[in-house]
């Protein structure tokens, strides 16, 4: 297992509806840690890169309704 995070920006704040997405995000195999900052407006996950890649975790998180707008660097 090769663990890797990615971080992205997103545009209008999630609904109800959407962090409830997110809580079972957790559930999806590969996903294994995905942090929300309100303030920051970034959503982070951790996943295992034999499983899944940055684009499939920005799929998913676009199919449960987040507003994804970019890809951020990891300092």
């Amino acid at each position: 297992m090769t663990a890797v995070e990615v971080l992205f920006r997103y545009g209008m704040p999630p609904g109800e509806t959407e962090m409830g997405a997110l809580g079972q995000m957790s559930d999806v195999y590969g996903i294994r840690r995905v942090r929300f900052d309100e303030r920051e407006r970034t959503i982070r996950v951790e996943y295992d890169a034999t499983r899944l890649n940055e684009s499939s975790v920005e799929k998913l998180l676009r199919s449960a309704g987040f507003d994804v707008r970019e890809r951020l660097a990891l300092v």
